[in-house]
């Protein structure tokens, strides 16, 4: 076998919780990689990371205050495709679900697939599956939209306050200089405004925080959208509106509906 291509790369997924979401699959990767990167920010998750491989080293290290992150999910890929070049069994761990708010494991795996490495995806229990647990969602009732808070504010999104609209990364609402690890009151306060366009200021909202660690209390918070701006906001603070509206019928397609369940009656006649 050619050396060069002896390489392999797994992106997997440890969950949110410490310990309680890693699935066998993403474990025996890790456990049998030669090499582990460590996509976690917990110094106490990197330590249990180092208690299943000798050699996890942290992709944390590329971020810093006011350099692009766009420049540092480079380094990250860089640093993990080097290793996957020079033939080795490369992990990637990371929190949740490595596929979602994750630039690095996607190209990362795109980039190693393209020369010719075999690359694969091991899912994890990403923040939305413990969002949903933890608040009691189920988003068949009513419809669910999710953004990236920013994302959300830089386009014109059409969103349905009849069903959940759910915010990621509103901790860094607002910016595009892709520098910063937090925006401020300033920033919320645009966001807002431009949920008040469909959402009274009143409306209650839910201000959202998964457990990292088996002691931490899931963070469940409700306020007004008003109180949005001073509250108490993180980089891993996620924004929950409940509907504020009931779901309009559509009286049309209802109609169309009906008139084919006839002609079928009919033709069974």
């Amino acid at each position: 076998m050619n050396l060069s291509h002896s390489g392999s790369l797994a992106c997997v997924g440890i969950g949110m919780t410490l310990g309680a979401h890693i699935c066998p699959l993403a474990k025996s990767y890790i456990e049998q990689a030669d090499v582990v990167f460590s996509g976690v920010s917990n110094g106490i998750v990197e330590l249990w990371l180092q208690e299943m491989h000798s050699d996890v080293r942290s992709l944390q290290v590329y971020y810093s205050e006011g350099k692009s992150r766009h420049i540092t999910y480079r380094e990250m890929v860089d640093a993990m495709l080097t290793e996957v070049r020079a033939g080795k069994k490369v992990v990637g761990a990371f929190y949740g679900h490595p596929g979602v708010f994750a630039h690095a494991p996607h190209k990362s795996i795109e980039l190693a697939k393209a020369e010719g490495f075999d690359a694969v995806m091991v899912p994890g229990i990403s923040a939305e599956d413990c969002l949903i647990a933890d608040l009691g969602i189920d988003p068949g009732k009513f419809g669910c939209q999710q953004f990236e808070a920013s994302q959300f504010m830089f386009y014109q999104r059409r969103f349905d306050p009849s069903c959940y609209l759910v915010l990621w990364q509103i901790g860094l609402a607002g910016d595009k200089s892709m520098a910063k690890f937090a925006t401020g009151a300033a920033h919320r306060q645009v966001l807002i405004e431009l949920l008040a366009e469909q959402y009274p200021l009143d409306h209650e909202v839910i201000l959202y925080e998964a457990a990292v660690l088996p002691i931490d209390t899931v963070r469940k918070q409700t306020l007004t959208l008003s109180a949005l701006a001073d509250a108490e906001i993180f980089m891993h603070t996620t924004l929950v509106i409940p509907p504020s509206q009931k779901m309009q019928p559509n009286h049309q397609v209802l109609e169309r509906l009906k008139q084919i369940e006839r002609q079928l009656e009919e033709a069974a006649v």
